[in-house]
């Protein structure tokens, strides 16, 4: 049971909901103000506005089309105007209103500064690949002493192979030598 004792909160008690038709006949009510304050604003100035005029004339949908628009504003917004400077309105622009013959147009620090580096970069790597930086040369000397210590270790292979296979044949004929006494 809730703390009322009643069914339903105390917020929900008196409510009373409008009819439609009564927000219909507010709202006409309140067009009606609108448009006699419009006529009395034509009246007093001294050439008649027939853009105003024709407005009057018009139906009572370009009326409702006005008052969406216009909203009413609350409390102390009808008297100050703000506009936030950071929010940006973007427009959508045509391809007739685009300007392409401005050329090239200035690249900040932070773009140059990755352009610079990437040429950098391309002119040292042709420099490295031609052999003349000193990463390049420090490389080849590194090679140069690589290959020459394979070819010794590849000759040395090589005699002990050799070596290996005259004591074998010099083994063989001894034992052939001694089989034929």
């Amino acid at each position: 049971m809730p703390k009322g004792g009643r069914k339903g909160g105390h917020k929900g008690r008196a409510r009373q909901y409008t009819s439609p038709e009564e927000i219909d006949a507010q709202l006409q009510a309140e067009k009606q103000k609108a448009r006699e304050e419009e006529e009395q604003e034509e009246g007093e100035g001294a050439t008649g506005d027939p853009k105003k005029d024709k407005k009057s004339l018009d139906s009572d949908e370009s009326d409702e089309d006005d008052e969406d628009y216009q909203q009413k504003r609350k409390g102390v917004e009808g008297l100050i105007d703000i506009e936030n400077p950071n929010r940006v309105i973007q427009t959508t622009k045509k391809v007739t209103q685009l300007d392409l013959d401005d050329g090239p147009k200035e690249l900040s620090r932070r773009e140059r500064e990755e352009i610079e580096k990437q040429k950098a970069k391309e002119r040292y790597m042709k420099m490295h690949l031609a052999g003349k930086t000193e990463q390049a040369k420090a490389d080849l000397a590194r090679l140069a002493i690589i290959r020459k210590q394979r070819e010794e270790a590849a000759r040395k292979k090589e005699e002990e192979r050799k070596a290996k296979d005259e004591a074998a044949m010099a083994g063989k004929r001894l034992q052939s030598l001694s089989l034929n006494k």
